[in-house]
């Protein structure tokens, strides 16, 4: 098989992303620890079910051994969960507010390269080295995500 229908399943499916309807939809990426996974992937399809809410796509993959080399990397040792969600406004975010604690309890992280509304004191938890990482950013860079996840505490010297 070709890489390109293996890795982009979706391109095959033409306006795919209609079926979230005209407001669009967030993707919800989470990884969990090894210790913690089992019990918080349970807690985060319970919410999920007794929110009446459903994904069109979700992918569950566990991450190797590995600790990443990146200061800022997602990929880490534990299980990724990935779910799509039709953005129905405030309803959705209160969604991911719940999610956002079970995943803060287990130890986790979310994925910032998927993100729209990451709580900063998330990101500050779950990647510890951003303090360092900002000693390498341009002065010249401007970021609201990394405003808005570093409390305005970010910006390169």
């Amino acid at each position: 098989m070709h890489h390109v229908p293996f890795f982009y399943p979706l391109d095959g499916v033409g306006d795919w992303n209609r079926a979230y309807g005209p407001r669009g939809f967030y993707q919800y990426q989470c990884v969990l620890p090894p210790a913690t996974a089992l019990d918080g992937l349970r807690d985060l399809l319970d919410i999920i079910r007794r929110r009446r809410e459903g994904s069109f796509l979700a992918v569950l993959k566990t991450f190797g051994d590995h600790e990443p080399p990146g200061m800022l990397s997602f990929a880490r040792p534990g299980t990724t969960l990935a779910l799509d969600f039709a953005n129905r406004g405030e309803r959705t975010l209160r969604l991911f507010d719940d999610l956002d604690a079970v995943v803060r309890t287990a130890g986790g992280a979310l994925n910032p390269s998927k993100d729209a509304r990451m709580p900063g004191e998330m990101f500050r938890a779950a990647f510890p080295a951003w303090e360092a990482f900002r000693r390498f950013m341009d002065p010249g860079f401007s970021s609201s995500f990394w405003r808005r996840v570093t409390g305005g505490q970010g910006d390169p010297d």
